[in-house]
């Protein structure tokens, strides 16, 4: 090599599709990758509704990664345009990682999204998750099943919630990246709006004490959020739009207690992602089938 040769490698970026059938983990990754939540996590399958940007930045390199919603076979308006979500991302992305559940069959829900990659120029990474659960002759079994869906960089069995091999895919995905430029500022975490993380964070806690008895039907909107003049307070009036009369009741509880506790458990999720303290103020109201609904699932945000 010539002396004075410059031997650094090239700075890469790029944006990175999180794709999978619901429930795989997609979330909880997102999540790991980040040090932090900026996606909500159900046990409920489409709990991610939009697509989320996610920055990760490195010395040598930065990663957007953007969360999708679980590929499905669409029911209405609402499944129709997540998978058109889905599909726009596939387009864009420059990696795309195929995550598969690794303590379920791989059926005919990962066959599907297989077939959707197939025609993909794009380099794909499958990762099979949930390797916490797994004996390595489980996760042995499952590569190889895995192996046969598609043609794939790589193979990476991780565990999303444990952070087990993360790292390990964070070194592929950046071997994989083009040559680049820093598109965010390196204290960027994500582009999506505080409103927006706010009223996912409310829908969460919704999702997560009703369990059963409310299904997805359940969207929330920011109505309005800003500081007092006066006070060190955050003010954020939410909306909690449901399909039918009976769901209003199970959100709002007998005396108002199902609200009151869904609005403490966001409060304090919420005063640390602003630092201050904050005042929320919850309503509750009917939108009959806006799930069903194009216009509607648009108002919604979706």
């Amino acid at each position: 090599m010539e002396e004075g040769a410059n031997t650094e490698s090239p700075y890469r970026s790029g944006f990175v599709g999180i794709i999978g059938r619901p429930n795989v983990g997609k979330s909880t990754l997102l999540n790991n990758l980040m040090h932090r939540k900026v996606a909500i996590i159900s046990e409920k399958p489409q709990t991610t509704r939009n697509k989320i940007r996610c920055i990760l930045t490195r010395e040598d390199a930065q990663i957007i990664f953007v969360d999708t919603p679980g590929f499905h076979k669409p029911r209405n308006a609402l499944g129709e345009r997540l998978n058109k979500a889905v599909r726009e991302t596939l387009s864009e992305v420059d990696v795309v990682v195929f995550m598969l559940d690794g303590t379920q069959v791989i059926g005919r829900g990962d066959l599907f999204i297989a077939g959707e990659l197939a025609d993909l120029e794009t380099p794909v990474v499958a990762v099979l998750n949930k390797i916490d659960r797994l004996t390595p002759e489980q996760v042995e079994a499952q590569t190889a099943v895995v192996e046969k869906l598609g043609e794939f960089k790589d193979i990476i069995p991780v565990s999303a919630k444990t952070g087990e091999n993360v790292h390990a895919l964070i070194e592929r995905i950046v071997d994989l990246l083009p040559e680049g430029p820093k598109y965010y500022p390196e204290d960027m975490i994500t582009d999506q709006p505080v409103s927006f993380i706010v009223a996912e964070l409310i829908r969460e806690k919704v999702l997560h004490l009703t369990r059963e008895e409310v299904p997805h039907s359940v969207a929330v909107v920011v109505e309005e959020m800003g500081k007092r003049e006066d006070a060190d307070i955050v003010d954020i009036e939410a909306t909690i739009y449901v399909e039918r009369e009976s769901q209003k009741g199970i959100i709002i509880g007998r005396g108002g207690r199902m609200l009151k506790e869904i609005g403490t458990r966001a409060r304090q999720e919420i005063e640390p992602l602003l630092g201050e303290k904050v005042y929320l103020r919850l309503q509750v109201k009917v939108e009959k089938d806006w799930s069903k609904r194009p216009q509607l699932v648009r108002r919604m945000g979706y």
